[in-house]
């Protein structure tokens, strides 16, 4: 075998070998030149063993950096307008067929609709527009492989990523899950291979859309190249979680939940950078479940005659600021600028020594962020964050808008306000944005982005059709 067709560290062994055999075998012929082969065999065994620890850090240190990771594109699901949800329709169904014995639960969730921020372009599942508009297993699955295959659909087509080259899938559906999942729904539907890993998450509520992208985050800044791109997909079926009893605190669902699904693709790969939108730079999840009265706080359950609904309870409100509170101050040593920093500990310390007679400021996080997707879970939830981190209208304008055109559309909802600042042309190559979202049990995730390049118009986009009337004045 020739040394050349040898690896190079076997050929270096070779050489060492040689050098230092010459050495004893000069030694014993000639003690002069022995000598002088020996102090240069001997530097050259230095050098060329310093030379290979070095290599070997720096490969260990390339091999173990994290991969940056990106937003290549995303969709969201548009459902036809005859799905439209408005306020006529809303009426009209809960008064039909008797689904309740007095009127007092109908005039309560009136009450919640006329105050919730919804309008009248929201979407319905697809059961309230059926002659029975009974809710059935077949409904729920016709609502979600509506919602997904639209999504994925437009994604591809966008991306060009063929369903070979994706590695992962992660779904999320916070309170609908079949058997086969619907991550094997994708699988069959896409023809993806037989090695794909696949991910199906339920009952973390509206942070599941955040709290996926975060596990497909920490999925491909560790995975190396041998995984590249993961689908995200983020949806609910409201189909079978239509309540149909008489407690208030489960009725509340019925008013402000509505249709919606987004699809995402996250990649590592370095390629694709120039083409992706924005690269995600920070993630953050908390999970504060620990707490009783935040694991509580919005809780699936039987009521009195045994119907099962979802209990969004007066505490909620109280819980998301408590937990909103705690989020941050993990959150802001690691996205605000020095100067905020400095003012936030002083205020801390001046705090602590006034005996609880003065309390800390609120960072102003306007200055880490150009722009901000508040959680738009409802007009108590976006009021909620506005007071606690000091937010002007400007800045939970969108959270506002997108929440009356679409509605709480679940873990998705932060994708359609992301729509809406794309829509708005309000984003620029090189800002920051942070998106922040609430959900069950109870967790808070932020997502932290850069914008890559400018946004360029999406045919897609769900708020082309009436992005003309915004925003509106609802509040």
């Amino acid at each position: 075998m020739e040394l050349s067709t040898l690896p190079i560290h076997h050929r270096l062994q070779i050489i060492i070998f040689t050098l230092l055999s010459s050495a004893v075998l000069l030694h014993a012929t000639h003690p002069i030149l022995a000598g002088i082969f020996r102090f240069l065999t001997t530097h050259l065994l230095l050098t060329t063993v310093t030379s290979l620890s070095a290599a070997v850090v720096l490969l260990f240190h390339l091999r173990s950096r994290p991969y940056p990771v990106f937003l290549l594109n995303y969709s969201c699901f548009q459902p036809p307008d005859h799905r439209k949800c408005t306020y006529d329709l809303a009426n009209n169904f809960i008064l039909q067929g008797g689904r309740f014995t007095s009127m007092q639960p109908v005039e309560f969730m009136r009450n919640i609709y006329f105050k919730s921020g919804l309008g009248n372009d929201t979407y319905a599942p697809p059961f309230m527009f059926e002659d029975e508009q009974n809710p059935t297993l077949r409904n729920a699955v016709q609502e979600a492989e509506e919602g997904v295959f639209s999504a994925v659909d437009s994604l591809l087509s966008k991306t060009n990523v063929l369903p070979e080259e994706i590695d992962v899938v992660i779904v999320t559906c916070g309170s609908f899950s079949p058997s086969p999942s619907i991550s094997s729904l994708i699988v069959n539907r896409y023809n993806l291979r037989p090695d794909v890993k696949t991910y199906n998450l339920s009952g973390m509520g509206c942070s599941s859309g955040v709290l996926s992208v975060d596990l497909a985050y920490r999925i491909l800044r560790g995975g190396g190249r041998k995984i590249s791109n993961v689908l995200v997909v983020v949806t609910e079926s409201i189909t079978l979680n239509w309540y149909e009893g008489e407690e208030r605190s489960m009725l509340v669902t019925n008013c402000i939940f509505r249709v919606g699904c987004a699809a995402a693709m996250i990649t590592n790969d370095p390629s694709r950078r120039s083409s992706a939108k924005m690269e995600l730079i920070h993630s953050l999840r908390t999970h504060h479940g620990a707490d009783d009265s935040s694991y509580h706080a919005a809780f699936q359950e039987e009521d009195g005659k045994g119907i099962t609904g979802v209990s969004l309870t007066k505490d909620l409100i109280r819980v998301a600021g408590v937990n909103l509170r705690q989020h941050i101050k993990i959150l802001a040593p690691r996205v605000l600028p020095l100067s905020q920093l400095v003012r936030y500990v002083y205020s801390v310390i001046t705090a602590a020594m006034s005996g609880g007679q003065l309390k800390p400021i609120v960072p102003d996080f306007t200055t880490a962020f150009e722009h901000i997707c508040v959680h738009t879970g409802g007009k108590a939830v976006i009021e909620q964050v506005g007071r606690v981190l000091k937010f002007g209208d400007s800045v939970t304008e969108p959270a506002r808008m997108t929440l009356n055109r679409f509605g709480n559309t679940s873990s998705s909802l932060v994708f359609y306000e992301l729509a809406y600042f794309e829509a708005t042309e309000r984003v620029k190559k090189g800002e920051k944005m942070w998106m922040i979202a609430f959900g069950t049990g109870f967790k808070v995730g932020s997502l932290v982005w850069k914008w890559i390049r400018d946004p360029e118009p999406e045919s897609d986009n769900p708020w082309n059709d009436s992005i003309d009337q915004y925003p509106l004045k609802v509040w």
